[in-house]
């Protein structure tokens, strides 16, 4: 591809997302990263010491004067995600915003305003959507492998890494968040969330989310950052058939259970609630291993140049901090059940 027709972009933040960002950009054959900007020199010297054709900008300014910088992706704490996604935009810079896509849902309304507004493309990278492991689970889903839907039971769990500006929801619910997004495409019709707080007294770093999408679909979540194991899995019960998804495991992330209960159909028997229970076979299917970020970032470069929305689009960020925000006010509530 010609340079002409290349993505020019610049990765704004260099702490713990942003050298993925600016690895997986440069390996990208259809953009070219032209700078990084953080406030840390030091920081972005360390960041870019392997892209030496890449400028180092300190100030967020300069970049945006740039005429050479087609787009923007943001890996910056979360309460900067607004201010500096809204001054990109008004520079008419499409972006990419690191998850969640504002601290606010007034806040991500207002993106999602000035990007329609503009014709700008703004994307939220939510990385797990991308993954093929979640994919595959939308199409069981969707295809009817796994039958009606009774519960869905995600754990994220782990001994780190405790952020500074916001909560374990924030932080790690928010992957899960996306995730039953992407599955359903819609809001739960209400949610209960409890946390607490043991190391900042401001900031929950253990929670429980009890979310009810209707029609008898329960999904639980549960995150937390003081446990001594790291545990990713997510289980979705059916009444055909189930499904456990470990992230942590490479070989066979996704398992498949003919496993079950069935209840008798005659009047009689459904009245007695006589129940059998289903034991077959458990079966593992094929996965392709590639790196979702890269996916993320070929989806933005088709969005920009075609104006199609892409999957993490601004209206699924919008969803998702609606979410987390209510979350937020029912852990305030001592777990009170917000309707969404």
């Amino acid at each position: 591809m010609n340079d002409a027709s290349m993505l020019r972009v610049a990765v704004v933040g260099c702490g713990y997302w942003g050298p993925n960002l600016l690895r997986n950009f440069v390996a990208c054959p259809h953009t070219r990263l032209v700078a990084a900007c953080d406030r840390d020199a030091a920081r972005l010297q360390k960041a870019l010491s392997a892209y030496p054709g890449v400028e180092a900008i300190v100030e967020f300014e300069q970049l945006l004067a740039r005429t050479d910088i087609d787009a923007v992706a943001i890996a910056t704490p979360v309460a900067t995600h607004e201010p500096l996604a809204t001054a990109a935009l008004e520079t008419g810079k499409h972006v990419l915003v690191e998850k969640p896509l504002a601290s606010t849902a007034r806040g991500a309304e207002r993106l999602l305003r000035l990007a329609q507004n503009r014709g700008l493309t703004l994307m939220v990278d939510h990385t797990f959507v991308y993954s093929g492991a979640i994919e595959l689970i939308k199409r069981l889903v969707e295809e009817g492998e796994l039958g009606e839907l009774y519960f869905i039971d995600s754990v994220r769990i782990n001994l780190g890494l405790l952020q500074h500006d916001i909560n374990v929801v924030w932080d790690l619910a928010t992957h899960d968040i996306s995730i039953l997004d992407f599955l359903f495409g819609r809001l739960p019709r209400s949610l209960a969330a409890t946390g607490s707080c043991h190391v900042n007294p401001e900031l929950e770093d253990v929670a429980y989310l009890s979310l009810d999408f209707g029609g008898n679909l329960l999904a639980s979540v549960h995150v937390n950052w003081l446990s001594p194991v790291k545990i990713r899995h997510l289980i979705i019960g059916g009444s055909r058939k189930s499904l456990v998804y470990n992230n942590l495991d490479p070989v066979e992330p996704i398992k498949i259970f003919d496993r079950g209960v069935e209840v008798g159909e005659s009047p009689e028997e459904r009245a007695r609630i006589l129940v059998s229970y289903r034991t077959g076979d458990v079966w593992s299917p094929h996965v392709p291993l590639i790196e979702p970020l890269q996916r993320v970032i070929l989806d933005f470069v088709k969005s920009v140049k075609t104006g199609a929305s892409p999957r993490s689009d601004g209206e699924s960020g919008l969803r998702v901090v609606r979410v987390l925000e209510s979350a937020q006010r029912s852990i305030k509530a001592q777990g009170g059940r917000i309707i969404l």
